[in-house]
């Protein structure tokens, strides 16, 4: 769970029975039969969720943590009662074991896959699976994607029930979605809402962003627990709140299931996640920019502003004052739009996109390439590393600023030689190529 503006670990029960009664169509309350003493029908969740709840399961992580006394991290008192730097006594040392919770999605039932969110399980040296028959098991990592905040864990057990995926795509504005999972620890939670919004970008809460934001109450040990359709189909994966005061305010977040599943479907394959790239430095379309363009002060799109060469984008014929309005067929409105449209493509996989030049469409299929390496600049990973020379720090862990040059982007950042560079949006690096 991280506290601030946006807290990470995902209750609060709705009266959307009288939702149900007042707004369900004639084909809802069909799906959804309870009869009363009079046997009338009356609308319920319960039959979509006694198949859906099985499905959805309780993580438990766990972490050891050294523990030492803090007079023996400060140089005065090691000097002064001759403490050396090195064998000091492991008798003050004390291990302390922490234990944090949060929720998870069968999605394969022959082989025991669940998917969580890559922040439970971070740093975990244990995991454990609780189904909803009481049986517990412990859980394998197979692979994480930071970006989008998915791990995909296999526990070896039988009789599972498996989640069927849904297509995000398909989701509107108003449907009646259904959040399942473990909030403060309490088991197979089930609160209800609509689809609020979708394609959520731009809060800096992962590297990729397209949430799906719903009003269905979602608290700290959500997080990797399940959102439901009224067909009991999975449509996104439960990963944060917007919380100003620190609690539910009826702003959740999910991560669409098609994202989810681009992510797992390589980390099964691979046991990692390979992302292509199309080469171009691209911004989000003003109504200056329009106006310099002579376009209309509400165009939409993203310009490009560089071509890299030997790219994907430059053997396309793409330009640099390209206009990009679409990707595989859907309007692109901004950066983050783009960057998620060629996200959830395969390296080699062909996207099509449309762009203005000259005020003029036209269409191009771009051919997905591999991530180049890191070729000693800095500025390729971000404009505000330009001036700073990188190397991986000599014990592995983050990355080193060997030297900044004077008046740079990365002098004016703040950045100065021998800082180390230990994170980026909020995820670990260890070396260039993470960063």
């Amino acid at each position: 769970m991280r506290c601030a503006v946006f807290i990470r670990s995902l209750w609060m029960p709705l009266l959307f029975v009288v939702a149900l009664s007042l707004g369900f169509s004639t084909a809802v309350r069909a799906a959804l039969p309870l009869w009363d003493a009079s046997d009338k029908a009356l609308p319920s969740l319960a039959p979509m969720l006694e198949v859906v709840n099985p499905a959805v399961v309780n993580i438990s992580t766990y972490t050891t943590k050294v523990v030492r006394n803090p007079l023996l991290d400060d140089p005065f008192f090691r000097h002064f009662f001759n403490v050396p730097e090195r064998g000091r006594p492991n008798s003050k040392k004390q291990r302390r074991r922490t234990q944090s919770a949060g929720s998870g999605v069968i999605i394969d039932a022959d082989d025991g896959v669940v998917i969580t969110n890559f922040h439970v399980i971070n740093g975990a040296d244990e995991i454990q699976v609780s189904l909803d028959d009481d049986r517990s098991y412990r859980a394998e990592l197979l692979g994480s994607d930071p970006e989008v905040d998915i791990a995909i864990l296999k526990i070896d057990a039988e009789d599972l029930v498996a989640l069927k995926m849904a297509d995000s795509d398909a989701l509107r504005q108003g449907d009646f979605v259904v959040a399942i999972g473990n909030p403060f620890g309490l088991e197979n939670t089930v609160t209800t809402g609509v689809v609020s919004a979708l394609g959520r970008s731009g809060l800096g809460i992962e590297g990729y962003e397209n949430f799906i934001q719903t009003d269905a109450s979602i608290n700290p040990g959500n997080s990797g627990g399940a959102l439901v359709n009224l067909r009991g189909e999975l449509v996104g994966i439960n990963t944060a709140i917007i919380a100003p005061a620190g609690g539910n305010v009826g702003i959740g977040l999910a991560i669409p299931v098609n994202m989810a599943r681009h992510s797992s479907e390589q980390i099964l394959q691979h046991g990692e996640v390979k992302r292509g790239r199309l080469g171009v430095v691209i911004q989000d379309m003003t109504a200056e920019l329009a106006e310099a363009f002579d376009l209309d002060a509400q165009q939409r799109g993203v310009l490009v502003t560089r071509v890299k060469e030997g790219s994907a984008a430059e053997s396309a014929g793409l330009e640099a004052g390209d206009i990009i309005v679409s990707a595989g067929g859907k309007r692109i409105d901004s950066v983050a739009q783009l960057r998620n449209a060629v996200a959830t493509r395969r390296i080699g996989e062909k996207l099509k996109l449309a762009y203005l030049r000259d005020g003029k469409k036209k269409t191009v299929q771009v051919k997905v390439s591999k991530r180049a390496g890191y070729d000693g600049r800095a500025s390729e990973i971000h404009p505000a590393l330009e001036g700073a020379q990188l190397r991986d720090a000599g014990d592995k862990h983050g990355v080193e600023i060997s030297a900044v040059a004077r008046g740079s982007a990365a002098a004016q950042s703040g950045l100065r030689a021998a800082d180390r560079i230990v994170s980026a949006n909020k995820i670990p690096v260890d070396n260039i190529d993470q960063l």
